[in-house]
């Protein structure tokens, strides 16, 4: 099922998620509808709390974006033999970073049509488990590891916005409020506070 997205300004955003249990009911038909929302937005990640549902749960799809690159972009943004991910993180856990850290550009579908430059390590090891319940440690690297971090904030009620300095906060202060205020139009289904 195709959900609304919570934009920018609904206090579930700023909340830490809770864990999610093996036995949570209709967790897997939750994580059906995550995928088709995401890919129905246009995403390469999305949170369950930017659909209602504060838990320490996202997907990650880097494969979709490492495909659409120029043989450029793909040499730029991801290592060799890395052609992106298609995943989903239960419970995650950011255990280790490297020193290494790039600035690029992120946007989220909760705050459309804004993008900024954030500075993340290129690197990051994570602990997890997937849609089996099956703890998982991996490493992951440049776009990929970009996209896994900018969702594992979420469920630790952070969004990409808050990593700004103040002088970029205040110059993007009124578009933040016109998706408060409900005064934007995407092409995907939205929730306003």
């Amino acid at each position: 099922m195709n959900l609304p997205i919570i934009a920018y300004g609904n206090r579930i955003l700023k909340q830490k998620c809770i864990e999610v249990h093996q036995n949570s009911p209709e967790i897997q038909k939750l994580i059906e509808d995550m995928w088709e929302t995401m890919e129905n937005s246009n995403g390469c990640g999305l949170s369950s709390s930017q659909i209602g549902k504060p838990l320490q749960l996202f997907v990650v799809d880097s494969e979709v974006t490492y495909k659409n690159f120029s043989i450029e972009d793909q040499i730029l943004y991801f290592e060799k033999n890395d052609k992106g991910i298609k995943e989903t993180f239960i419970n995650a856990k950011i255990i280790n970073d490297s020193e290494e850290t790039w600035e690029d550009y992120e946007g989220c579908l909760s705050i459309p049509g804004l993008s900024q430059k954030v500075k993340r390590p290129w690197e990051i090891t994570i602990e997890y488990f997937n849609t089996d319940f099956i703890k998982q440690t991996k490493t992951f690297t440049g776009l990929t590891a970009r996209i896994i971090q900018h969702e594992y904030d979420h469920t630790q009620g952070i969004l990409y916005i808050d990593h700004l300095k103040s002088l970029t906060r205040k110059l993007i202060e009124s578009r933040l409020k016109k998706i408060i205020n409900g005064n934007i139009s995407t092409g995907y289904l939205m929730k306003f506070s």
